[in-house]
């Protein structure tokens, strides 16, 4: 039977025993090693471009090809665990994962490290969705299960709050590669308690991997998420038009196929299941504010406030600490109140967040963006953590590993879509504004090209003389500000709406408001019988 939360009439399943809460411990280690991995290589960019010289293509590849191949391999293996089964699938990425990182630590050129980078985004794909499928057959209680599915979320959550801290210490004391080298004992312990602690999941009749559905889902979520980061960084080109048309274009042939094939790499029957879509469309909604967010902190810290990449770090811990705290607190709250509820005030609270960032000035204090931050994070425990267990309770068990992949996806979709979408209204805000602003004794090239980011005013008024250079910078600080806490307020907005969509699409896809309305009552109790 499919399961819901906040659905009437659910009978629930058998309690987890403790091997299985020490198994979600075992768990919890590759998610947080997946996220650190995503932070910790920004730190020891300065490095290794010293050491590797690096074109600025290359560069980019470095550091874009982990995320790239994550998301365009995610459904491929959160299918593929659901047939080989996802505990052997785990082993085998973390084995991937394990040498993968060695290559990178010692990588003697900048091709080298580019390969090691997309075997690791292949072999980090293989973690999330395996770890989230075993959860979704470890824990068959409903709060028990959403419990599981907030500490794996406060998993991820950490490694993303600790990788600054700990890539920078390492990075004080080794060569840039050694930030790779923190995965090897992780997957070690890895290797030796997982066959010991977690059980083995798979489909009885599931059938042959289809490889070309494979391909075709490769090419559509790379295409799509590539089309959506050139935007972010260039602004709306032919090129990104193409990119996310060919992906849009393959991304249709990909459900036709799915549509006939007697095995299908993706059930699009997930789809009709009215939990699982609500919960996907408020999942990506979400992401798509929340991540754009991170994106202009990170800059207004760094190239406003003028602090380290080390110490910008430090200051986001607070940030993960609330994300963490967070995702354990709602399982209990979750007890007690509608998951449309919760999930609607999580983004009241979003709004408030972003309230908080429209008040920064360039003399600001760190502390002012990270309370913002804090209230954010908090806000959106609720989101990630309640929408995630509806897609994945939602979904037969023998489906739960492309239920994962799926919920995966959508958050690689959701960031990239508000990374691009926002960003682009930030660059826009900023360049608008600096063709405002006159910058006397300069030469007109030089304020030519500051007006484009203000990490190229920041680079050019390295090379100017002190008065000049001073100028440039209180311009180009004072403008992107302006642009951050203009960007902040439609991100209010967007929360407030985002709010109200999450709160009537969810109440009436898990009958949440079944005591109230009779007619969602018998649509909920006949949903519970189909089963």
């Amino acid at each position: 039977m499919s399961e819901t939360i906040g659905t009437s009439g659910n009978v629930p399943g058998p309690k987890a025993t403790q091997r299985e809460w020490v198994g979600l411990a075992v768990l919890a280690l590759p998610c947080m090693l997946y996220s650190m991995d995503l932070t910790v290589l920004n730190l020891a960019v300065p490095q290794l471009t010293e050491e590797l010289k690096p074109s600025a293509s290359q560069l980019l590849w470095i550091v874009d090809i982990y995320g790239f191949m994550v998301a365009g391999s995610l459904i491929t293996m959160g299918t593929l665990g659901d047939r080989i089964g996802r505990r052997r699938l785990l082993m085998i990425g973390s084995v991937a994962f394990g040498i993968a990182s060695v290559l990178a630590a010692f990588a003697w050129s900048a091709e080298t490290l580019i390969l090691a980078r997309a075997i690791l985004g292949v072999a980090a794909a293989t973690l999330a969705p395996s770890t989230l499928s075993l959860i979704r057959n470890m824990f068959l209680d409903d709060r028990q299960r959403t419990l599981a599915i907030g500490i794996w979320i406060a998993s991820f959550s950490a490694g993303g709050a600790i990788g600054p801290v700990v890539g920078g210490l390492m990075l004080s004391q080794f060569w840039w590669g050694s930030v790779f080298l923190l995965a090897v004992p992780v997957m070690i312990l890895l290797l030796i308690l997982g066959p010991m602690l977690l059980p083995e999941f798979r489909d009885p009749n599931a059938g042959r991997l289809d490889f070309l559905s494979a391909g075709q889902s490769l090419v559509a979520v790379l295409s799509m998420i590539y089309g959506m980061k050139r935007i972010a960084e260039d602004g709306l080109d032919v090129t990104a038009v193409f990119f996310i048309l060919l992906g849009l274009t393959v991304a249709i042939l990909f459900a036709r196929r799915q549509s006939r094939l007697a095995d299908p790499l993706i059930d699009l029957a997930l789809f009709r299941t009215p939990a699982f879509s609500a919960a996907l469309s408020v999942n990506i909604l979400g992401l798509f504010v929340g991540f754009g967010a991170f994106l202009f902190v990170a800059q207004y810290l760094q190239l406003v406030l003028g602090l380290s990449p080390f110490v910008a770090g430090l200051w986001s811990v607070p940030t993960g600490v609330a994300m963490v705290l967070g995702s354990i607190l709602v399982p209990s709250l979750a007890a007690r109140y509608a998951a449309s509820n919760l999930i609607a005030a999580g983004f009241v609270l979003t709004a408030i967040g972003f309230g908080i960032c429209t008040q920064v000035e360039t003399t600001s204090s760190p502390l002012l963006v990270t309370i913002g931050l804090v209230v954010l994070c908090l806000g959106f425990a609720p989101v990630g953590t309640l929408t995630t267990d509806l897609i994945v309770g939602s979904a037969p068990p023998e489906r739960a590993g492309a239920a994962s992949a799926i919920s995966e996806t959508s958050f690689e979709f959701g960031g990239a879509l508000g990374i691009a979408v926002l960003g682009s209204m930030l660059t826009s805000a900023y360049r608008s504004r600096m063709d405002a602003v006159v910058v006397t004794g300069l030469p007109t090239e030089t304020v030519e090209a500051a007006r484009q980011t203000l990490g190229g005013a920041v680079a050019i008024a390295e090379q100017l003389p002190g008065d000049q250079s001073e100028r440039l910078l209180f311009a180009a600080r004072d403008v992107f500000t302006s642009s951050f806490a203009f960007t902040a307020s439609i991100c209010v907005a967007l929360s407030l709406l985002t709010a109200l969509l999450a709160f009537l699409l969810l109440r009436k896809a898990t009958g949440d408001g079944a005591d109230d309305d009779p007619a969602i009552a018998d649509e909920a109790e006949a949903s519970v019988k189909a089963g």
